[in-house]
Formats: structure tokens, C-alpha cells, sequence
């Protein structure tokens, strides 16, 4: 069943480094098991226990403007 593995690549293109840890973006999670961003929130809210304590976490404003701009910025590259 290895078609059905996500591609590494995949997943090492999503991660960011925030507050001195490696992190991926809940929207990327979504793309990647192919469901909404609100329903992969939802999932995750609904079965806590599932997850460690520090697996998700808000991003304060400060950061989401950051990441806004440094993804603008990656995605001018990309052209």
C-alpha cells in the first residue's frame, strides 16, 4: 500500500520553524488528508486525547503576519 503514503517531499515542504520548533500549518494538514481546514480543527478538538499536549497551538498575531508575508515572499520565488 505504499501508493497510498503521502511523498516525504510532500511533507518536509510544509514544515516551518516557529518558537524554536518544527511545525506544519493546520491548512497543510487539511491538503494533505484531503479534508477541510475546519473539519481537521474539529477532528482534533473532539479527540484531545489523542494528541499530545503541545501538538496544536494559535498562532499569536504577531506570527500570522509573519508567516504572511514570509510565505508571499517564498511564493514570489516560486514564479
Amino acid at each position: 500500500m505504499d501508493s497510498d503514503l503521502i511523498p516525504q517531499e510532500a511533507i518536509q515542504s510544509k514544515i516551518l520553524f516557529l518558537r524554536g520548533k518544527k511545525v506544519i500549518l493546520d491548512r497543510d494538514l487539511a491538503i494533505l488528508y484531503e479534508v477541510p481546514t475546519k473539519a481537521f480543527n474539529q477532528a482534533v478538538r473532539r479527540n484531545k486525547t489523542r494528541f499530545p499536549d503541545d501538538f496544536m497551538f494559535q498562532l499569536t498575531k504577531e506570527e500570522a503576519k509573519s508567516l504572511r508575508s514570509q510565505i508571499v515572499t517564498l511564493n514570489h520565488f516560486d514564479d
